[in-house]
């Protein structure tokens, strides 16, 4: 009797440390990827083991490193951040200032062309966020564009990442001159990159510089005073650039707009690739050698 007693006590107490114990933050981001819903809050992502090789010679993947999850910042827990998991991209929306705070997404050589046109696709509101949604009559003769944070050119492998590409959680109001010009240019440039070097990573969003923000709209969506860019291309020798865009009309060689990641990091509070190595992370972000990155698109 007092053996079946004593069990009785070491199974209790064994439930107990179990539902005490903190779950992983590995075991949470694999939890939430399981779920149907595309929404999303998590601490911080995990990387796997899924890295496409390099088509540059320099730039194959170096053994034992992971790639997916490179492009993705460090999470928040906060009523200001509502990761969304699309198809082509993830995106972190503030339901504050009615814009993403950032997106993110891994581009390669296999995705910067494809079936996928955007001709007769709409912007059109996100159902997975909550009331009130922007759509597009909130841009209605705002002087903005709907601008694409993560483009639609980097979305013509699928048809469905194509379409998820004009939600209104992926798009900010970016002055026209910035958005058909500079802005452009260098999304162009990143494909070229990434053909060149089979990936690259990719995180971009709004900067808001000022307390106090124009808005657009019966939703008062956030116009950003600029926009950052941050490029991760792995390999034997990892590279990173960083850039920053002010929203406006002006135009400007492309070397004005280049910045360290950690410059960019000091500049909008978020952690960039936190899910690479510490030491790799260190090495790519304290400083950018422009002559690593070869340009063709951008002037």
């Amino acid at each position: 009797m007092n053996g079946r007693k004593h069990l009785c006590i070491a199974l209790f107490l064994g439930i107990i440390v179990a539902a005490c114990t903190p779950v992983s933050k590995k075991a949470l981001r694999a939890y939430a990827e399981t779920k149907e819903d595309v929404s999303v809050v998590a601490d911080t992502p995990t990387a796997q083991q899924d890295e496409p090789s390099g088509r540059d010679g320099d730039d194959t993947q170096a053994d034992g490193e992971g790639g997916e999850g490179y492009e993705l910042p460090a999470f928040r827990t906060s009523p200001d951040e509502i990761v969304l998991k699309r198809k082509g991209y993830t995106a972190s929306y503030n339901p504050t200032t009615k814009i993403p705070n950032w997106v993110a997404w891994h581009l390669t050589a296999e995705h910067v062309d494809g079936y996928a046109k955007r001709k007769g696709i709409p912007f059109h509101e996100d159902e997975d966020v909550p009331e009130p949604r922007v759509d597009t009559y909130d841009y209605m003769r705002s002087g903005y564009d709907r601008g694409h944070m993560c483009p639609a050119g980097d979305n013509k492998w699928d048809a469905e990442a194509m379409e998820q590409s004009f939600l209104m959680t992926n798009i900010c109001p970016q002055d026209h001159v910035l958005n058909i010009g500079d802005w452009n240019n260098l999304e162009a440039q990143c494909r070229q990159w990434a053909e060149q070097y089979g990936s690259i990573y990719v995180v971009c969003g709004p900067v808001l510089y000022n307390k106090r923000h124009k808005t657009i709209g019966k939703n008062k969506v956030v116009v950003p005073e600029a926009f950052f860019k941050v490029i991760l291309r792995m390999g034997r020798t990892p590279q990173a650039i960083g850039f920053i865009y002010r929203n406006n009309d002006k135009r400007h060689p492309w070397g004005d707009y280049v910045n360290s990641v950690d410059e960019v990091e000091r500049i909008t509070g978020f952690d960039f690739f936190a899910s690479l190595p510490d030491s790799v992370e260190r090495q790519v972000e304290r400083q950018v050698n422009v002559d690593m990155w070869p340009i063709q698109a951008l002037h």
